[in-house]
């Protein structure tokens, strides 16, 4: 039968010990690498999702300074093969795109977009002309309902103005009658003292 206290003595010599500085049963001689001379590296690889069936390569090459060239090649989900060529250097990376036409022209407008923007030119211009002549724009009046409701809502607003003045009015007169009749109470520093 094992005793408490001897258990846990162990568990405390064995937490110290991997605590404890070692260092002294290693040699400490430091020891420096040098780099070597650049490393030039390439690679090519191909792949596909299907067996037989490729549909991306990557090939680089780099001179071990930094200077880097490479292409790569992927049919896309439309089956169109997109490149890109790349160079890196010391100011950065510079792709070349090939394959990409339908992606970065600007989209042709179609015949109804054509219309709409000749319409909405002559529209500006019309207003625009205007505008610079000094002839006031045309707005629009009020139908007989929305001048009632007009006239319904500035008399509403003024009654509900007038009752939160008077509910205003009340509370200060409340406030001003509690200060009237009230005595401030007062504090005194040896009411503390409890020595």
């Amino acid at each position: 039968m094992f005793r408490l206290d001897t258990v846990v003595g162990a568990i405390f010599a064995s937490v110290s010990l991997a605590s404890a500085d070692v260092s002294h049963l290693f040699d400490a001689t430091t020891t420096t690498t040098t780099q070597g001379p650049p490393n030039p590296y390439s690679f090519q690889y191909v792949a596909g999702r299907l067996p037989g069936h490729i549909d991306r390569v990557h090939a680089e090459s780099g001179d071990g300074t930094g200077r880097v060239q490479g292409s790569y090649s992927f049919v896309d989900p439309k089956s169109i093969v997109r490149t890109v060529e790349y160079t890196v250097d010391e100011n950065g990376y510079h792709p070349t795109l090939t394959g990409y036409d339908d992606i970065l022209r600007q989209p042709q407008d179609s015949e109804a977009v054509r219309r709409e923007k000749e319409r909405h030119a002559l529209l500006f211009q019309k207003i625009a002309t205007r505008n610079s002549q000094g002839i006031p724009a045309n707005l629009p009046r009020d139908t007989k309902s929305v001048a009632n409701a007009k006239v319904r809502h500035a008399d509403l607003y003024q009654r509900i103005a007038a009752e939160h003045a008077a509910i205003a009015a009340q509370r200060e007169a409340q406030r001003l009658a509690y200060e009237a009749t009230s005595v401030p109470n007062e504090v005194r520093e040896y009411d503390f003292n409890y020595n």
